[in-house]
């Protein structure tokens, strides 16, 4: 169901609301929730830059493997799903492969990033939005938001609209970064408002209206690693591209390292600690 961003009513059908005749703004044949926010999304480059290492970058391929993992053991069903902060499309690519009779739609603050998206995700919903006014009640099987809500002050307001847009019985999935004491350079680049621990994550899930049925730490046999790489490059300016520029060897190596990782969580290991972490609620 539709929610109205001028009235706040539901309705079904097209995007004109039947109430008060309030419609989204259309940008290049997608729909615009919150146009006027564009100028504080991320900047275009930044897009530009991940579409260029997302697909071969060990911690990206390994979370989106960890998080389909999440999606086929807890939301097997699900044929509605949306991802919240969506990006360059990457993630929502893995769903939709992995599960092809689902409607999957995306949205992202910025504009910028549906374009690389579009092009990713033919045929696929995009819609620019501010993810503290979701437009929808009640759509969804699942709602996914993967390392978003670390960018976001009132991140429970975002967890509340994302309940508020699940169907009764529906679900989040959800990756964050973890630890205040691993806060680097690289946190204020990439404009990040916090890193969280396990127990607050919960309770901010818990005060939106959700039981939480996994949390679990990941990125935890790298962590002396991330430790160490990030003591040594603190005092550097652009630390965050750092991270992407490994060689190939190296790279392979971690993530099959974080491959075991994954295959022991897969058999129910929840490990305390880890750069990230990754919880999956249902909706009470």
């Amino acid at each position: 169901m539709k929610r109205c961003l001028g009235c706040g009513g539901s309705f079904e059908g097209g995007w004109q609301c039947p109430t008060c005749n309030w419609q989204p703004e259309t940008r290049e044949g997608i729909y615009c929730f919150a146009p006027r926010l564009q100028r504080d999304a991320a900047n275009p480059t930044d897009f530009a830059a991940l579409a260029a290492v997302e697909e071969r970058h060990f911690w990206f391929r390994a979370r989106n493997r960890l998080i389909l993992w999440a999606l086929e053991r807890y939301f097997p069903n699900c044929t509605d799903i949306l991802e919240v902060g969506c990006g360059t499309g990457y993630v929502l690519a893995g769903i939709r492969d992995a599960f092809p009779q689902a409607t999957i739609r995306g949205s992202e603050l910025a504009a910028e990033g549906l374009k690389f998206a579009a092009a990713r995700l033919p045929g696929v919903e995009l819609f620019q939005m501010d993810a503290q006014e979701i437009p929808f009640r009640d759509e969804f099987d699942v709602v996914g938001a993967f390392d978003v809500l670390e960018h976001i002050v009132d991140d429970v307001r975002v967890l509340d609209e994302m309940r508020q847009a699940l169907r009764p019985g529906g679900g989040v999935i959800i990756t964050v970064p973890q630890h205040s004491w691993l806060w680097s350079r690289a946190d204020d680049i990439a404009g990040h408002v916090r890193r969280y621990t396990a127990d607050e994550l919960a309770v901010r899930l818990r005060h939106a209206g959700f039981s939480c049925v996994l949390r679990t730490s990941f990125v935890s046999l790298l962590l002396p690693l991330m430790v160490a790489t990030r003591r040594l490059h603190r005092n550097e300016h652009e630390p965050h591209s750092r991270e992407f520029e490994i060689g190939a060897v190296t790279n392979r190596l971690l993530e099959r390292i974080l491959d075991l990782e994954c295959a022991a969580i897969r058999r129910g290991a929840r490990f305390p600690v880890g750069g990230s972490l990754l919880a999956v609620a249902v909706r009470r």
